[in-house]
């Protein structure tokens, strides 16, 4: 491991991943965290496909799946890096975890750098997921998935997250304010319980 590695794997405040089922609340939930004061990182996916529709890139989930997921795992490693200078717990819509998850189903494999990442900058252990929420689910020009298919991705994702080493919560359907509430109250006191 390079020393530069190696100070971003161990410098910094608790990194929370909140992650799961799209359309499942992620961004609304990242929303009432940073109304609540905490430091926020928006979701690399939606940055990728804003900035690739506005240029005319391919490198789109629906397009280019490998090549949007790779811009991914770039995005979020920077915004795992650039947390090392803040304090207290910082939550992220998304992680180059999930890409990687995508990147190894697409491909078959788990790419060896990509164990590297995996293993040198470590999140907190706990990752937080939301459910599918039919209720709640809705595509818009940045998500263009089914629900089936949003499903899909929540249980390979949930099976990532444990394979390398984390322990994911699901969240409770609900208000966002129960949700964070929720949240908070498991990093703060432990507490498992909705």
């Amino acid at each position: 491991m390079d020393i530069a590695a190696e100070v971003n794997a161990k410098a910094g405040p608790e990194r929370y991943i909140l992650s799961g089922c799209s359309g499942g609340g992620k961004s609304t939930l990242l929303q009432e965290l940073r109304r609540r004061g905490f430091p926020t990182f928006e979701e690399p996916g939606r940055q990728i496909v804003r900035e690739e529709q506005k240029t005319g890139g391919s490198a789109l989930p629906w397009v280019d799946p490998e090549a949007f997921a790779l811009k991914a795992i770039e995005m979020s490693v920077g915004a795992f890096d650039q947390a090392a200078l803040l304090d207290g717990p910082v939550f992220y819509d998304r992680s180059f975890i999930d890409a990687i998850s995508f990147v190894s189903y697409i491909s078959r494999r788990l790419h060896p750098d990509h164990q590297s990442l995996i293993d040198t900058r470590r999140y907190a252990g706990l990752v937080f997921l939301t459910p599918p929420w039919p209720e709640i689910f809705q595509n818009d020009a940045e998500r263009q998935t089914s629900f089936d298919e949003a499903v899909e991705e929540y249980e390979r994702l949930e099976m990532s997250f444990t394979e390398f080493g984390y322990d994911p919560i699901v969240l409770p359907k609900g208000p966002v304010e129960e949700r964070a509430a929720f949240l908070l109250d498991l990093i703060f006191r432990g507490d498992k319980t909705p």
